[in-house]
């Protein structure tokens, strides 16, 4: 049969995978955050001499875990791991601790993109909470944009401990 009535999936053949996309800026990461991308890197060499191929789909499988693979070693190539310049006001890494006008707190790490996980309270520097933050002072008060609405919050604490989280 001719090709030309054959319907191939987009991304269905190996050499159909776009690349994952790398971000535009910088890749500050924090000393976990390096880790976890060292671990990764460790995950997908595993998962790529894994790849059993007397599997279907094995082509398949090899070809997103060498695309994934590239991806991991952009980042880890492009990783700056960045040090607090000012550790009195809030700046990459720092945890800080927030209250809001109903007294409600919140507690947030500022971390790079690849690690950021809000709802386990790390944020990227790129967040408009971060953005927000960058050099606040404790005592400080900020507005914090979201999408559910402008929060009024006040810096209550700043530490660069380096935490597991």
């Amino acid at each position: 049969m001719s090709q030309a009535f054959v319907k191939e999936g987009e991304g269905d053949r190996a050499d159909d995978l776009p690349e994952l996309p790398l971000s535009p800026h910088p890749n500050y990461v924090t000393q976990r955050g390096l880790a976890l991308l060292h671990e990764r890197l460790l995950q997908v060499q595993a998962g790529l001499a894994g790849v059993d191929d007397g599997v279907l789909d094995a082509v398949r499988q090899r070809a997103l875990l060498a695309r994934e693979l590239r991806w991991v070693q952009a980042r880890i190539a492009s990783a700056l791991l960045l040090a607090p310049q000012q550790p009195d006001r809030v700046d990459f890494g720092g945890s800080v601790e927030l209250i809001d006008e109903d007294d409600r707190r919140y507690h947030y790490r500022i971390v790079g993109e690849d690690e950021a996980d809000p709802e386990q309270g790390l944020v990227s520097w790129l967040s408009p909470l971060a953005v927000a933050l960058k050099g606040a002072w404790v005592g400080d008060s900020v507005v914090w944009r979201r999408p559910a609405g402008d929060l009024l919050v006040e810096v209550l604490a700043i530490s660069y401990v380096d935490s597991e989280h």
